[in-house]
């Protein structure tokens, strides 16, 4: 499960000026004596990506009326960790393709990743207590321990074809949902939400990350590697029980059914062109869709706790750019 790399094109957004701040604290906190760990880090940052969590930060901060330069600090530690996770499941995964080309890993090794990565998570760490808020840290002390679950119940699922539907959207939850829940909810935080409205935040981020991971998942089956920025197939090849091999599993005939049993035990990448076949005729591609497109309807649903204004029209984009895309 990877993210991948351009949403579609939309107007002007109110997070654009606060994201270029954020992008300057994250140059000055990777500041260390130790140039490996700023060569590593300025790699896997400087590679891009959607900033889409430290976005969330921003929008719900502005959305509730907090315009203080704690909100840049914590969307800079939002990316942080997000970019340690990227590092790590590199690892993990042994991918060798992220956002159009070579991984950290592939290019400096697994140990100079994994241990970057450490960095990363601790240096998010330094800067959550310079914000000197109890709830900061709660919200991203949870969030952190949580995704490190959502790894290992991943890890847990790799080549296994009984996985069922429930324990794949649980690693979803954990390990990509729960940092967008988080960035939402620290938006609400820094803007004085009671408890309902933080929780109407939260939910959100939540529904947009599972809609999010949906389509990353889809993609992988439906999209074309100069667009995503890595591997067709490379779900397959790592043995995971994503959502449209799950549908078109439940779906297929005894003979398709085995071949993609056999597929997802042994990472069988050479069988990808018969699997995407199966996963296409089996209407598992529409279905992802169709999960995806009713998190999002979720998500947007939960904008109405929120007074009108161009932060909350720019949330409600967001849900329509992460599900329609092609890469």
């Amino acid at each position: 499960m990877l993210e991948t790399n351009a949403l579609p094109a939309a107007a002007a957004d109110p997070a654009d000026a606060g994201l270029q701040r954020v992008d300057v604290l994250i140059r000055e906190r990777l500041a260390s004596d130790v140039a490996l760990i700023e060569q590593i880090s300025a790699y896997i940052i400087g590679a891009g990506g959607k900033r889409i969590r430290p976005r969330l930060v921003l929008l719900f901060s502005e959305a509730l009326g907090f315009d203080g330069d704690e909100r840049h600090e914590l969307a800079a530690i939002v990316e942080f960790i997000h970019t340690a996770t990227l590092l790590h499941d590199d690892v993990v995964d042994e991918s060798a393709l992220r956002r159009g080309r070579a991984t950290a890993n592939a290019v400096f090794g697994n140990a100079a990743s994994v241990l970057v990565g450490d960095f990363l998570y601790s240096r998010a760490f330094q800067m959550m207590v310079s914000v000197n808020r109890m709830r900061v840290l709660e919200v991203l002390a949870d969030a952190t321990n949580v995704i490190a679950e959502g790894e290992v119940l991943q890890l847990l699922n790799m080549h296994d074809p009984d996985v069922s539907v429930e324990s794949y959207l649980r690693v979803i939850r954990y390990k990509t949902a729960k940092l967008f829940e988080a960035s939402a909810r620290l938006g609400a935080v820094l803007g004085g939400a009671d408890a309902p409205l933080e929780e109407a935040c939260a939910e959100f981020g939540r529904s947009l990350g599972t809609a999010f991971q949906l389509v990353d998942d889809l993609l992988d089956y439906d999209g074309h590697a100069d667009e995503l920025g890595k591997n067709i197939g490379d779900d397959l090849r790592e043995g995971k029980p994503t959502l449209p091999l799950l549908l078109a599993m439940e779906r297929a005939g005894d003979a398709d059914r085995q071949l993609i049993r056999q597929a997802i035990e042994h990472g069988q990448l050479e069988r990808l062109p018969e699997i995407l076949g199966i996963v296409r005729r089996s209407g598992a591609l529409d279905a992802t869709r169709q999960a995806a497109e009713s998190e999002a309807a979720k998500a947007r649903a939960l904008l109405d706790a929120l007074p009108p204004s161009r932060a909350r029209d720019a949330l409600l984009d967001l849900c329509v750019r992460s599900v329609h895309r092609s890469s």
